[in-house]
């Protein structure tokens, strides 16, 4: 009886030995199971290894496990040209994402504050009436400013209308109402250019709008909004 304990005891002894000297066999099995890589090389070869294949850095390669299905794909190794070129073409895409979104945030913004014709032509009119509020404050500015060369023109008669007898005292306000007439004149001038550069942006506008107008119409007649539900009778 004590013999056969012992013998049971020394097999069991020999299989655990055994049973840890195939564990990592097994587990490095397991591992080479669980992903296999593989990508057709320069030559046209179709290679498959347990770990990222040297001859095919300069290309794709496909990570696959055990039952053959596709994990994922490693990209080439890039040189430090095609990482630079590479980041500046994602650059370039990011900014003309961003260049898209904001245009159609815009697009939101114009038909949020003209739903209509209407609305863009009356704000246009309140836009021009501004800026002929001030050319009429301008205008009056000029003739107050003629009313008085007037008055010195007067004043100058005394020297024989040269100004270079009179005193300095008229000389100097010669010379003050001729450079505020210049001015005024220099910003009925930049009033005009700006009434022009309204009328220009809301022409610009409005052909965007009747566009986007015509969009809108166009998706509200594809996608009407569902009938309205019935009141419930009591």
């Amino acid at each position: 009886m004590a013999g056969a304990r012992r013998m049971g005891g020394l097999l069991a002894c020999a299989a655990g030995l055994v049973l840890g000297a195939l564990a990592p066999a097994w587990a490095q099995q397991g591992k080479t199971a669980q992903e296999v890589y593989t990508c057709i090389d320069r030559q046209g070869r179709r290679i498959t290894s347990d770990r990222p294949i040297a001859e095919c850095v300069d290309r794709e390669q496909r990570v696959l496990d055990h039952t053959g299905a596709e994990r994922r794909r490693i990209g080439p190794t890039l040189t430090e040209h095609e990482r630079t070129a590479q980041e500046a073409q994602r650059r370039k895409e990011a900014e003309e994402r961003a260049r898209f979104l904001e245009e159609r945030r815009r697009e939101r913004v114009l038909l949020a504050r003209y739903p209509d014709e209407a609305a863009h032509q009356a704000e246009r009119e309140t836009a021009i009436d501004q800026v002929e509020a001030v050319i009429v404050v301008a205008h009056k500015r000029i003739q107050a400013l003629k009313a008085e060369r007037r008055r010195i023109d007067v004043e100058l008669e005394f020297y024989r209308g040269d100004p270079a007898k009179a005193p300095v005292k008229l000389q100097r306000q010669i010379a003050e109402n001729e450079q505020a007439l210049a001015e005024q004149q220099r910003f009925l001038v930049a009033q005009d250019l700006e009434k022009r550069r309204i009328h220009q942006r809301f022409d610009a506008e409005l052909a965007q709008l009747r566009q986007l107008w015509a969009a809108q119409r166009a998706s509200a007649t594809q996608w009407p909004p569902p009938p309205a539900a019935a009141p419930a009778q009591k």
